[in-house]
């Protein structure tokens, strides 16, 4: 299959989950009111099976757990945060205590929402959606991935959430790649690590290219569960930095703190992210850039390590 390198997350997704419901007529697509270019098909196919509920995020999930009790595989649909912290106790109860395999989807991980505000930002939802059992968390770099995700969550018996970006990014995967580890070594480094996931793997990239260090970069992609097997990938490495668009309490490099000491690994840790929820405009790296998560803020940070 041959990737459209223009094609946004969303609609890779939503692209591959048209593709298996053609095969698959439990399959179905809860919106709330939320569309896409790759999801006009499915509504135009399958209209029996695409269900938009409105601006009632909480209900979606309501509807998706009936659906799920009775065998369907439910794929919900809103902007990240929303789906997230809005829709917490709804998951928590119907998809995470019932084990009902509903599938999250939630687009506008991070800043990618950026031009509209606060409101839409997505900096807290690895925190709180880890807390919630049996849920598996995805967290892709690019369309590909994407893509690949969409058939794991498809297949498994658990309830999944993955936080799509909303902007088009740069291919970083090849087709026929496995991602069943839930994480990869993207380039291998000397004594230092950056580890990071989603958008992030690109700032990542770009700090690598701009030092002359051999700089190791690591991308978890899926986040809950944590392959055991990363363990042997961080002892390689004196230093590991956690980098993330996100909230730095609970979210990605807290989880790799707790990875460190639960298992005693003799590893140092750096994490970068937000110290806080904050109220900004003006552009992505604008944002980024008064957060330290820039790729030059990130330079700065790895050149005092």
């Amino acid at each position: 299959m041959s990737i459209d390198k223009t094609k946004s997350m969303r609609d890779a997704f939503f692209g591959t989950v048209y593709d298996l419901a053609k095969e698959d007529e439990d399959i179905v697509v809860v919106s709330a009111d939320m569309g896409a270019p790759s999801l006009d098909r499915f509504r135009e196919d399958f209209p029996k099976r695409f269900f938009n509920v409105g601006i009632a995020e909480q209900n979606m999930i309501a509807i998706a757990s009936g659906l799920a009790s009775e065998g369907k595989k439910v794929y919900t649909y809103a902007i990240a945060p929303f789906i997230t912290s809005r829709c917490y106790e709804f998951t928590k109860l119907n998809a995470g205590l019932m084990k009902f395999p509903i599938k999250l989807v939630g687009v506008g991980a991070g800043f990618s929402y950026d031009d509209s505000g606060p409101t839409h930002h997505t900096t807290e939802d690895i925190s709180i959606m880890r807390t919630i059992p049996h849920l598996e968390i995805y967290s892709p770099s690019d369309s590909l991935s994407a893509i690949e995700f969409a058939k794991m969550m498809n297949g498994s018996a658990n309830p999944s959430y993955i936080r799509l970006d909303r902007k088009i990014l740069l291919q970083i995967h090849e087709e026929g790649e496995e991602f069943e580890k839930g994480f990869k070594e993207i380039n291998h480094g000397r004594n230092l690590a950056i580890l990071t996931t989603g958008n992030m793997v690109h700032t990542a990239l770009e700090v690598n290219k701009k030092t002359s260090e051999e700089i190791g970069i690591i991308e978890l992609f899926k986040i809950k569960p944590i392959n055991p097997e990363i363990k042997e990938l961080l002892t390689q490495y004196k230093q590991v930095v956690s980098l993330e668009e996100h909230l730095l309490n609970g979210g990605l490099g807290s989880i790799i703190s707790e990875l460190i000491t639960d298992n005693n690994l003799p590893v140092k840790l750096k994490r970068i992210g937000l110290t806080d929820f904050i109220y900004a405009y003006g552009g992505r790296e604008n944002i980024q850039k008064i957060c330290g998560i820039n790729t030059d803020s990130v330079l700065a940070e790895i050149k005092k390590l």
